[in-house]
């Protein structure tokens, strides 16, 4: 009997089955077994400056409600935008969560990278002006005791991040990161401790009279005013020396000059609110003090911040005359913006004098067309993947696995 003839095995023949099986189960891993992998991806490259996105839009609600000028329908309209941006904050906490939990691998990479590390301060400044928000818009819609625990929850949770920011992002530039040049982005993780001083006081008169609370959460407010202005004080410096000796910034940074004008803005209206609360919560002679401090710093201040609001102004005409594309960066000129407004405000307030309001509301005008132009760029460019990779960039992994097996 004739034994059958097995063909021959070749080691290539081998090599190619062995190939196109684990080509197959490497197919087999990019397919839609799982979606939630799918659309986890979507979050890969989501970084903390989208935050930005929630400062500009609170901030435009706050300080429209404010405006020292009757402009029909613009309470109404500043509503609008305050609910888009609690919308918005919801929407990125949890897209953050996702990302930490499907790319912890891409989240240390930030906090490791020194130009995206800064931006974490973005996260608390987000809770707080859209806490803030809460309380001045907000309660026209959902009440004033909804409002105040809203409001307190974002308040209470962005000043304790904000400080940990301020504590954690310095340690990571000293320890691990290794910086060549300063830029205003540095400024970012030193803020939030002042927007949290600018908007405690809205929750003073909220809590129980007669107490040591009010009194407690006015001067931790002003503690706060001055852990922020003296960082900034040191920080500052550094930006203009590089800026002299080092030429303007790149083009994708240069919106990020705007980024001074924060603590300048919100130094001043932080002054400004602590003299709107002082009287009643502080004995007589403190509370004067507050209230001669809201102008005798205020006005310098704004003052000092609108040269620089000029000088960043021409900086950014010249590096868009140059080429210089849309990039989140972009959402700098709208926070920034929006505290110098609410400084102004707050002066016309404590001063009477016209000039200020007409201030404001030029600076308002300034913010709400910046906020606009930021707004339909960032859509355009989710719509066209272009900020954030669609599902269809998911296979990357699994195909460069493949290329491994070759």
């Amino acid at each position: 009997m004739a034994t059958p003839v097995r063909p021959r095995t070749t080691p290539r023949a081998v090599s190619r089955t062995a190939h196109r099986a684990r080509s197959r189960s490497a197919h087999r891993a990019v397919l839609p077994a799982e979606p939630h992998r799918a659309k986890a991806g979507r979050v890969r490259d989501l970084a903390p400056n989208w935050y930005a996105s929630v400062m500009g839009t609170a901030i435009v609600a706050t300080a429209g409600a404010t405006l020292p000028l009757p402009v029909p329908g613009l309470r109404t309209a500043a509503a609008v935008v305050w609910a888009l941006s609690l919308v918005l904050l919801a929407v990125l906490l949890v897209a953050r969560a996702r990302h930490w939990i499907h790319h912890r691998d891409r989240a240390r990479e930030h906090l490791m990278d020194p130009a995206v590390a800064p931006f974490l301060g973005c996260v608390p400044m987000a809770l707080l002006a859209t806490g803030g928000a809460t309380l001045v818009v907000g309660r026209d819609w959902i009440g004033t005791g909804p409002a105040v625990a809203v409001d307190a929850v974002l308040f209470t949770a962005g000043t304790v991040t904000g400080l940990a920011v301020a504590v954690g992002v310095p340690y990571l530039m000293i320890v691990h990161h290794r910086l060549e040049h300063a830029t205003p982005a540095w400024l970012l993780p030193v803020v939030p401790p002042m927007v949290s001083a600018a908007l405690g006081p809205l929750l003073v008169p909220h809590l129980p009279a007669g107490g040591p609370w009010r009194e407690t959460l006015l001067l931790a407010c002003y503690a706060q005013f001055g852990l922020s202005l003296l960082a900034t004080v040191l920080i500052l410096p550094l930006v203009f020396g590089r800026l002299v000796t080092g030429g303007p910034l790149p083009l994708a940074l240069t919106p990020t000059l705007f980024l001074v004008l924060g603590p300048l803005g919100q130094s001043a209206t932080a002054a400004g609110k602590f003299a709107d609360v002082a009287p009643g919560v502080l004995p007589a002679p403190y509370a004067e003090g507050f209230t001669a401090f809201a102008v005798l710093y205020g006005v310098p201040v704004v003052g000092f911040a609108l040269l620089w609001l000029a000088l960043a102004g021409v900086l950014v005409l010249r590096a868009r005359r140059r080429g210089m594309g849309f990039a989140m960066t972009w959402w700098a000129f709208t926070f920034p913006v929006g505290t110098c407004v609410t400084a102004a405000e707050g002066l016309a307030a404590h001063t009477g004098l016209g000039v200020f309001r007409w201030l404001a509301a030029g600076l308002y005008v300034l913010l709400v067309a910046a906020w606009a132009t930021a707004a339909a760029l960032t859509v355009r460019g989710l719509l066209s993947g272009e900020l954030l990779p669609g599902p269809g960039s998911a296979p990357r992994a699994p195909r460069r696995a493949t290329a491994r097996t070759r």
